[in-house]
């Protein structure tokens, strides 16, 4: 009845407002935000912070705020900040989420500014501009060294724990960090166990805003929390995903985090061959399984480098295809390597009808996935495989892969890629041809 009653009130409020007072309201963050979405006054000494870190869950509102964050800085009172703010670095995993999440999304910087209000965006230099000369450069997280040698008074780091070299790129942020008398950096994402994380939450100088998908729900859509946020509640999955934890190693899992760190590497060396490994999904529906898609090499030494997870969601087969063959030529790979328990010949022919020249050999999986997956899991515990970056997803669903061959609750598409593509490179009687080549 209360409820009832304030939304009454509300709707007779909103109707009798007119258009200008519409927009003025609708654009007053503070109004609508919720309190883990505003900014910080102080860190826990009392002292202006240096990192506001926004965990939450899938759809938790952390874009917004993030957004948010940024427009306040970029059209506050000169004499607020005295010009302090006037640059600020917008960093993303890649160039295309910078732009499309955090700039052009339904929560980005474009789309939280009055119409009259935007800043605009210049495509050739990467940057915003706003009408009073602040300035927004965009960034990948790819590329640390392009963070070298520029310098801001804030920054907004958008799904950090996604970064593949985010030591690198956070260490480079953190240099160019020194414009103004407090400058300033906001981090959204949704939590992985990583160490840079870890580092990040220990420092006095960090405040922490935590979020659930639920907290966010009257801005999602039904049909979005009916059926993946029920599906996973209360999975370790969904406590990562939705709740916003950050989980530590599953102890019954087949790796470990700690040794896929250890052994981590930035870049690789001369490789021998190199492979990629498809997994296909069994059916082609929105709700099939992901295309397992990973491309791995080996050097002279008998070592394995995972270069890149490629996983995808494609509903056509061909769409999966054109990924794969894709990362084959990115890499000059030397072969796909495909299961066909389930389409038999089909994999073959799909990959025919988009490159012919292709050579595809098939594999086909007689025992479990974890039975399979365990000799695979020995030559890490060998420090004999290597990945380079971080691979988050892949990353996440070996960590979680136990006995009944699943991982979060599902099939482990991305785990099933990267044991057909060690195994054909490394446990196989067969090697191939050895081919020098540099990457």
């Amino acid at each position: 009845m209360k409820n009832s009653y304030r939304q009454r009130t509300l709707k007779t409020f909103i109707d009798g407002l007119n258009k200008q007072q519409l927009d003025f309201h609708n654009n007053w963050w503070e109004l609508w935000a919720r309190e883990d979405q505003l900014p910080p006054k102080t860190d826990a000494q009392g002292n202006p912070w240096l990192t506001w870190l926004i965990l939450g869950g899938r759809g938790a509102g952390k874009t917004r705020a993030g957004a948010e964050w940024v427009r306040s800085l970029a059209q506050a009172p000169k004499a607020s900040y005295e010009g302090t703010h006037r640059k600020i670095a917008l960093i993303a995993e890649t160039f295309s989420d910078a732009r499309e999440v955090m700039v052009d999304g339904v929560s980005g910087i474009l789309a939280v500014h009055p119409s009259d209000q935007r800043p605009i965006y210049e495509t050739t230099r990467r940057r915003l501009v706003w009408p009073n000369g602040a300035i927004a450069q965009l960034f990948s997280a790819e590329d640390p060294e392009s963070l070298r040698g520029p310098q801001f008074s804030a920054a907004w780091c958008d799904e950090l724990c996604k970064w593949r070299y985010g030591e690198a790129a956070w260490d480079m942020l953190q240099f160019g960090l020194r414009l103004g008398k407090n400058p300033q950096q906001v981090v959204t994402t949704t939590p992985r166990p990583m160490p840079l994380l870890k580092r990040i939450m220990g420092a006095k100088t960090t405040v922490i805003s935590r979020a659930s998908t639920h907290a966010n729900a009257a801005n999602l859509a039904p049909g979005f929390l009916q059926t993946v946020v029920g599906r996973y509640e209360g999975t370790r999955l969904g406590r990562q995903e939705i709740d916003a934890e950050i989980l530590e190693d599953n102890p019954n899992a087949l790796w470990q985090r700690d040794v896929i760190d250890q052994f981590r590497v930035r870049m690789c060396p001369q490789l021998t061959r190199i492979i990629v490994a498809i997994d296909p999904p069994v059916s082609s529906t929105r709700r099939s399984d992901a295309c397992g898609i990973i491309c791995a090499g080996i050097d002279d030494l008998g070592h394995g480098f995972v270069l890149k997870d490629e996983t995808c969601h494609a509903v056509r087969p061909l769409e999966w295809a054109r990924i794969a063959l894709r990362t084959y030529h990115e890499f000059e790979a030397d072969a796909l390597v495909a299961e066909v328990n389930q389409g038999g010949d089909m994999v073959k022919t799909i990959i025919a009808q988009v490159d012919a020249g292709v050579p595809v050999k098939s594999v086909h999986a007689t025992r479990g996935k974890w039975v399979r997956a365990e000799p695979v899991a020995a030559l890490y515990a060998q420090g004999r495989v290597h990945h380079v970056g971080a691979l988050a997803q892949l990353e996440d669903q070996m960590c979680d892969l136990t006995g009944d061959g699943k991982s979060g609750g599902r099939s482990p598409d991305r785990v099933d890629a990267l044991v057909w593509a060690l195994t054909e490179l490394m446990l196989a009687r067969e090697a191939g041809p050895p081919r020098i080549r540099e990457f």
